[in-house]
């Protein structure tokens, strides 16, 4: 490609909503902290070192019979509520600005839980019911 010589109709997306293939035998509800794996597709948030969090799922995506890359999982970005780890490893409203870690597919934890867990996104509040996540 070479540098542009007139206008041109650029196409876009607004940023908060994507679309990533399921992987095998996965079943993930609406609501839940989406991941990719590391062979890049989308599974429900566990603890584990190797998931790159995408967002949270809009519908449920059910391919617990199905191959990799059966069906699609719509996921939205933005920041949710999910629930605080236990209180050995809970969030703060000192950790605002902070990664917070995958605990499952809807909760979070303050650590990576001796390297055993992967980023979630970052700490936008917390209350008493929950910990205001961004992805």
């Amino acid at each position: 490609m070479s540098a542009l010589t007139a206008d041109r109709d650029t196409p876009k997306r607004d940023g908060q909503e994507y679309s990533f293939p399921v992987a095998a035998s996965t079943k993930i509800y609406q609501g839940a902290i989406v991941a990719l794996n590391s062979s890049g597709y989308a599974t429900k948030g566990a603890t584990a070192t190797t998931l790159a969090a995408v967002g949270v799922a809009v519908e449920r995506a059910d391919n617990s019979a199905g191959s990799a890359g059966d069906i699609n999982v719509k996921i939205r970005r933005g920041v949710f509520k999910f629930g605080n780890s236990s209180s050995t490893d809970a969030i703060a409203n000192t950790e605002y600005g902070a990664n917070c870690y995958i605990v499952d597919d809807q909760t979070v934890a303050k650590t990576n839980g001796s390297s055993t867990r992967s980023v979630a996104g970052i700490v936008r509040g917390v209350d008493s019911d929950g910990v205001w996540v961004q992805f």
